[in-house]
């Protein structure tokens, strides 16, 4: 918020009053949200919007779920509220939502992320596997309790460590739709600036930068410069006694769980949903994610797209110019050791210009068969704040949808 900074108890006080006056989209945008239980002592939450499209029906248009970074990242607050979702954090309408044209569905995961929660120790995913396995549970109850959805084109949109995550989800949730044990219409993945592999990217930091001959820069945008978040309402950052994890986890999580965002998530957002337990606190469980996954971090899914892409799955990656930690230099590193068949024709394409409504180039782009690159202009790590109506005009093209 701007001006002189309220105390706490008027924020939540204002922005109480923002969330019961405030429209979402003109006021004829649907919402519902609940739980599923995924294994026992995990719980998983998920929050939709149906499509506010100004003259089509949301079973006209596909539906987008978002998976969050991190791994411990909010997408039902971060993703929702800091980048696509109808409103921003201060509870007013976002201009160029992704509702605009989809429904979205943001996922808590894994369990224990965000309103997400175990109620045992032993319950924390541990590698992508287990957090595939959750969200075909997860989705198979989505789709069965909302038929209406399961013709509609279905695609999952990522970031970070999201994108990791989603395509190994992606991969299992093809096969899981062949077998039949999912019904929904499966179009596509995109990898948003995505941790798909480490090693191509921690080798890239150092030329890239160098390149352009910067020093303690921010690892989400080189154009500004380093500041570690304290994040989770104004709360000291957990204690981790591996020094190296703790570090990390202020690097990849705790900016995801700023203070105005945790106060939002933990006031009057949880207000409004009424089925948070008493027991949970949105992000209170993300150093347990982090920590379980940790040793599942670095290690690469480059073969998983190849099996995607394989397959047939459609397969988007899109990275921000800005961007440091998953820079696009290392993710076309990765990209060239893929071992799909047309992998030589997408090499030899060029570029292609995408321009938005004047005749400034906002990205560049191509595409071959189920694959496709898009490398977006003057965005960083989270592309979609960034470049807004960028990213808006490359999800109308991923879901072939004319404006």
């Amino acid at each position: 918020m701007t001006g002189p900074r309220m105390k706490m108890g008027e924020s939540l006080i204002v922005l109480s009053v923002l969330l019961l006056l405030t429209p979402v989209q003109g006021g004829t945008a649907k919402e519902e949200w609940n739980y599923v239980s995924v294994r026992k002592d995990a719980n998983m939450f998920w929050w939709l919007y149906y499509a506010d499209h100004p003259t089509k029906n949301y079973t006209q248009v596909p539906l987008v779920m978002w998976l969050q970074g991190g791994p411990g990242g909010s997408g039902c607050g971060f993703g929702n509220f800091a980048e696509i979702g109808p409103l921003d954090v201060n509870l007013k309408p976002r201009n160029s939502s992704w509702v605009e044209v989809a429904s979205l569905l943001f996922v808590d995961n894994p369990v224990g992320t965000g309103y997400s929660y175990t109620t045992d120790s032993g319950a924390f995913a541990k590698d992508v596997d287990t957090v595939s396995r959750d969200m075909l549970v997860l989705l198979r109850q989505f789709f069965q309790s909302k038929p209406d959805f399961q013709a509609t084109p279905f695609y999952i949109f990522s970031e970070s460590y999201g994108g990791k995550m989603a395509a190994a989800i992606s991969l299992a949730l093809h096969k899981a739709v062949l077998a039949g044990d999912v019904k929904c219409n499966f179009r596509g993945v995109a990898l948003g600036d995505s941790w798909i592999s480490p090693i191509d990217s921690v080798l890239s930091w150092g030329p890239y930068l160098y390149s352009i001959n910067a020093d303690g820069v921010n690892f989400y945008n080189i154009l500004t410069k380093d500041s570690l978040m304290s994040g989770g309402g104004g709360k000291s950052p957990p204690k981790f006694q591996n020094q190296a994890l703790g570090s990390l986890y202020r690097r990849h999580v705790l900016p995801l769980q700023a203070d105005d965002l945790s106060e939002l998530m933990n006031g009057p957002i949880r207000a409004k949903l009424k089925i948070i337990p008493d027991s949970v606190t949105w992000g209170g469980q993300a150093a347990d994610v982090f920590s379980n996954m940790a040793g599942d971090f670095m290690k690469p899914v480059v073969s998983v797209v190849d099996d995607l892409l394989c397959v047939g799955v459609n397969v988007t990656v899109y990275n921000g110019q800005l961007d440091l930690i998953v820079d696009t230099v290392g993710q076309e590193g990765w990209v060239k050791q893929l071992k799909w068949k047309k992998m030589e024709q997408f090499k030899s394409l060029r570029w292609k210009p995408l321009h938005l409504q004047s005749t400034e180039t906002a990205a560049f782009y191509k595409s071959w068969e189920n694959f496709g690159f898009y490398w977006i202009l003057k965005a960083g790590h989270m592309v979609p704040s960034d470049q807004p109506e960028t990213s808006l005009k490359m999800l109308r093209m991923i879901t072939n949808q004319q404006e």
